[in-house]
């Protein structure tokens, strides 16, 4: 029996977020005799793996410090050595220095994803991390974007030829993320019946801009005050924001209207007891938790950065605002809360957007393409070497 070829994922840390979402996802819904997998962390990983469902997935942590680290490097390299991976995956900046690590160990095919950038360079104008990208744009034989707005920055600003680029946009589970009954009680935060539930799901981290939507809130409950009592405010998930989020809660006088509840395993259930999505991010990809949002029927309120107006079609499927201006969130909230008709017809178009565009079956399909055209590229390239060398 032909043991499938072996794929090692490289990410900064495996921890709950959108982008290590998708990967899981990826992961235990590729067919086991196609391809074997192992995720290498740059630092560590925590509860999130035990959504690993796949058997024989390898799960390796580096425990890189801050900086430089040529010592990660090392580690790397004796590690990729050892597994013998036949394709190296890396995501996003963080990792993507390490392509060149890759070829020095010898794997034959390397791919560079880009799902979104940092909340300390939102437009991707960093010349230090640019230089660091074009440099090692030849150690990589594909350079992928998962929005059309990064795919576009790629080429243009980074110089990725267009024989490495790629378009692969997120995908997700209509099974599980779908319309049903609201989620209640004390698990759910106890939120009363006919409250007006404004949330969102992802890393509590500064790209996010979580604590523009606390503003955005405070602003609403002003705006709307015939509305104040019955508007709540649930921001699922964690991160290296979430103490300051807190205390910014407690400072504004609403923790008892904030549900803060860190991050959850049944995310699900969680977005049924929303009434409203919003993303206030100032750099994202494809967001795939506004996808999960669309799915479950929910009107979408996100910023104009990223992938997210690819995603949440203006005035059909939600509404667009600026980044870093909770004013304008708070208007294009308070929309939703003034017509739920509006609500319930953008949420209707949301589902439907996702059914036809954004399936699970059309990102495997995707990503299986791009790993096996590359793949059997490098393997005839190799054979041919070797046949021309005897």
């Amino acid at each position: 029996m032909i043991t499938p070829p072996l794929i090692a994922h490289l990410i900064y840390r495996l921890d709950f977020g959108g982008l290590e979402t998708m990967l899981v996802e990826r992961i235990n819904r590729m067919p086991a005799e196609r391809y074997r997998h192992a995720i290498i962390c740059l630092t560590d990983y925590t509860d999130f793996h035990k959504k690993i469902t796949k058997p024989g997935v390898g799960l390796h942590a580096l425990h890189k410090t801050p900086g430089l680290s040529l010592d990660t490097h090392r580690k790397l390299w004796r590690l990729l050595r050892e597994l013998k991976p036949d394709i190296v995956h890396t995501y996003n900046l963080a990792a993507v220095e390490y392509g060149a690590t890759a070829a020095l160990a010898g794997v034959p095919v390397r791919i560079s994803g880009s799902h979104g950038r940092d909340a300390s360079d939102p437009e991707g104008t960093n010349r230090k991390h640019n230089f660091l990208r074009k440099a090692l744009v030849p150690f990589y034989d594909c350079c992928y974007s998962n929005s059309g707005d990064l795919a576009t920055w790629n080429r243009n600003i980074i110089g990725i030829p267009e024989a490495k680029s790629r378009l692969l946009h997120n995908g997700i589970d209509t099974s599980k993320y779908k319309p049903g009954p609201a989620s209640s009680g004390a698990e759910y935060g106890d939120i009363p019946p006919g409250s007006f539930v404004i949330g969102t799901v992802g890393r509590v981290q500064d790209v996010k801009d979580h604590a523009g939507l606390v503003d955005a809130f405070i602003m609403l409950r002003e705006l709307l005050p015939e509305d104040r009592d019955r508007l709540r405010l649930a921001i699922v998930g964690d991160g290296p924001s979430m103490p300051a989020l807190r205390e910014k809660v407690a400072a504004a006088g609403i923790a008892n209207k904030v549900w803060l509840p860190g991050a959850r395993m049944d995310v699900a259930q969680v977005l049924r007891s929303f009434s409203v999505f919003v993303l206030s991010s100032i750099a994202e990809g494809t967001p795939g938790s506004a996808l999960e949002a669309m799915a479950t029927e929910l009107p979408v309120v996100g910023t104009r950065v990223g992938g997210i107006p690819e995603v949440v079609q203006e005035n059909v499927t939600g509404q667009i605002v600026p980044s870093r201006d909770p004013q304008a969130l708070a208007q294009a909230i308070a929309t939703y809360v003034r017509q739920p008709e509006l609500a319930a017809r953008h949420g209707a178009a949301g589902l439907e957007r996702v059914t036809q565009r954004y399936s699970m079956a059309s990102m495997l399909s995707q990503y299986l393409e791009m790993y096996d055209s590359l793949f059997e590229r490098k393997i005839k390239v190799r054979e041919l070497s070797k046949s021309c060398a005897e």
